[in-house]
């Protein structure tokens, strides 16, 4: 059954071709808090949020200052981690 509040996870190429960034353009705007962290998926692999990384999108679209994107970069990282605290203590 697909829950369609499960959360997407883009692989970093995935997340390039959606925002047309670079590598490094896109690892220093993670940096200088202009864009969300990706997530850890194992010893070697990360992935990111697609919700997250498509409200960032929007947010350009939207010709929002940096100030507001890294507000809202915030925003996202703290509704994540409230996520992540209230399904610690589910049971598969």
């Amino acid at each position: 059954m697909n829950n369609i509040n499960q959360p997407r996870i883009l692989r970093k190429p995935d997340v390039l071709i959606l925002t047309n960034l670079s590598k490094s353009t896109l690892y220093n705007r993670i940096k200088e808090h202009l864009m969300p962290p990706p997530i850890s998926l194992g010893a070697r692999a990360v992935g990111f949020i697609a919700s997250e990384i498509e409200a960032v999108i929007q947010a350009m679209i939207a010709e929002q200052s940096p100030e507001q994107i890294k507000a809202l970069v915030q925003e996202l990282i703290t509704q994540r981690k409230q996520l992540a605290k209230g399904k610690s203590s589910w049971k598969n």
